[in-house]
Parts: structure tokens; C-alpha cells; sequence
């Protein structure tokens, strides 16, 4: 047993844990509280393996799931930046960048370089996987924004435009979810004047 690698490895357990307290903008179903980062990535978990028979292309799953469970910790350090906050994406890389190197760097060197390369997979957004795994990230705040009547829109002001442009490359990962999404979660919401189809 190499006890300096358990250490390490608990160590970063512990780190994460802190995850659990980043609050989203997102509510959970029925609107008493914001969901969490832990929770989020859970959700988008399970949507996964259920959901990949929707890929536009066959994806490995575990490595989806892997993509998806690991690239909110750096909001750890960073904070969540809220899709539609354009004045905090000017600096969100930068501050995940940095707060990937530190957290994924209390592992050992093995196991944080291929979460790193993981985190890096997801950001770029180029391979199938990663693709898919930003559709169910896109797709399920907007399921649960729905859900609550458009809560978090409202309170945002957002308007179609941006729900578009934040979810241009959402059917890149499933054509048929995004379709399903934009039917189901968005256009209800524009009828029912919760978000503003006004430019």
C-alpha cells in the first residue's frame, strides 16, 4: 500500500466535498431552494445512460460520465457563472483554469493529469462525448427551469435570443433532445410570456 497516494486521494475527496455548496441559478423541482453543483452533476449522470440512446452518434457513456461529474469542481474556487451573466464569462476561464490545476493537482500526478485532460475534453467540446455531455448540460437546467414555471428566466429577464444562442451547439450532441428540449421546455415558456421572445 503506498499510503502517500491514499492520502493524496482522500485529500482531494475531501476537497470536493465542497462542491455541495456551490448554489446554481437553476431551482429544484418545485422552487424552494437552488439546486447545487453535486446535485447537477448527479442528475446529468443518470440523464446520461438513460438519455445516450438519443446521441447523434454512439458515445462511450462511463467517459461521458466521467466528463460530467468532474467539470463543475473547479467552480469550487472559481464560483458557478451563470449562463446568461456575460460580465462573468469574461474572466470564467481563467478562473477555471486555475482553479482546475489546484484542485485536480492535490492527486496524485497519474490520476489529476487525466482529469485534467477530462475537464480540458469537456471545455474544448469536440469530441462525441464531450458534445453529448454539454447537451445534458444545457438541456437540463432548462428541464428544470421548466419545470418551475421559468423561475430563473424570469428573474434573469432572459429572453429567447439568448436561450438560442447559449444552446447553439446543443443539437450537435442529439438533434432529437435538442428538438425535444426547444419543443417541450422553451416554447410553452414564450407562450406563457415567462420568457421574452421581444429582441
Amino acid at each position: 500500500m503506498d499510503k502517500n497516494r491514499i492520502d493524496k486521494q482522500f485529500e482531494f475527496f475531501r476537497e470536493i466535498d465542497k462542491e455541495k455548496f456551490i448554489e446554481r441559478q437553476t431551482y429544484l423541482t418545485g422552487a424552494k431552494r437552488r439546486e447545487n453543483d453535486a446535485e447537477h452533476a448527479w442528475h446529468m449522470a443518470v440523464m446520461t445512460f438513460l438519455l445516450r440512446e438519443y446521441a447523434n452518434e454512439e458515445i462511450d457513456v462511463l467517459r461521458t460520465i466521467k466528463m460530467l461529474l468532474i467539470h463543475d469542481i473547479v467552480e469550487i474556487d472559481a464560483g458557478d457563472t451563470f449562463a446568461y451573466d456575460k460580465e462573468g464569462q469574461k474572466s470564467q476561464r481563467e478562473r477555471e483554469e486555475k482553479a482546475a490545476k489546484r484542485i485536480f493537482g492535490l492527486l496524485p500526478s497519474d490520476q489529476g493529469e487525466k482529469l485534467m485532460d477530462l475537464w480540458e475534453e469537456f471545455e474544448t467540446g469536440e469530441t462525441k462525448e464531450a458534445r453529448f455531455a454539454h447537451t445534458m448540460d444545457n438541456i437540463q437546467p432548462m428541464m428544470l427551469n421548466a419545470a418551475n414555471d421559468g423561475k430563473s428566466w424570469q428573474e434573469w429577464g432572459v429572453k429567447l435570443d439568448q436561450i438560442l444562442n447559449r444552446n447553439k451547439n446543443t443539437s450537435k450532441g442529439s438533434k432529437i433532445l435538442w428538438e425535444y428540449a426547444y419543443n417541450s421546455f422553451v416554447i410553452p415558456n414564450v407562450k406563457k410570456g415567462r420568457i421574452d421572445s421581444e429582441e
